[in-house]
């Protein structure tokens, strides 16, 4: 069995999940939850987004999401409006207060993800985002890539011809 510790996924999932900790921890002097911060980052990324379309985006329940939507309302950092083409759909957007909130939200991840990057030199963080970039686009391609040397058939995995390596090393 692999060691865990060097396998790219769980480094991945252990360095996401601490930094949003860290986060948390450090938004929490703000007065906002985790749920609460993700809905309103959503909506800076897309204003007006229906509560189906929020609910995908944040991989919740469209009741889990009309809920927070709700507390947000009555806090006063959105706001639904009815769409005028159908008025059965409901859009949501961001109040100024909640786009000031927003902004020191975002110095607060810029600061913690400064500090955790803290031990690359800057030529190796700009490595490390443009690697993690192109991962990014190969998983939101949805395309299955063949490792150099291997076969494609239609509908299928690729096929390899010579020993694949994980990690640097020789997988089974």
């Amino acid at each position: 069995m692999p060691n865990t510790d060097e396998y790219i996924g769980v480094v991945i999932s252990d360095v996401a999940r601490l930094l949003r900790t860290e986060f948390d921890r450090r938004v929490r002097r703000l007065g906002i939850t985790r749920a609460q911060w993700l809905v309103l980052t959503r909506l800076h990324r897309h204003p007006g987004a229906s509560l189906s379309e929020l609910a995908e985006m944040m991989e919740v329940e469209k009741a889990t999401a009309g809920r927070m939507i709700d507390r947000l309302v009555a806090n006063g950092w959105v706001a639904r409006r009815t769409q005028r083409e159908d008025r059965r759909v409901k859009r949501v957007y961001l109040t100024p207060e909640a786009e000031r909130v927003h902004k020191r939200i975002w110095r607060v991840a810029e600061a913690t993800v400064e500090d955790a990057l803290a031990g690359l030199s800057a030529p190796e963080s700009k490595q490390l985002i443009a690697l993690l970039q192109r991962v990014k686009k190969t998983l939101v391609s949805g395309a299955d890539v063949a490792p150099p040397g291997s076969t494609v058939v239609a509908g299928r995995r690729p096929t390899p011809r010579v020993a694949r390596r994980h990690n640097g090393k020789v997988a089974p």
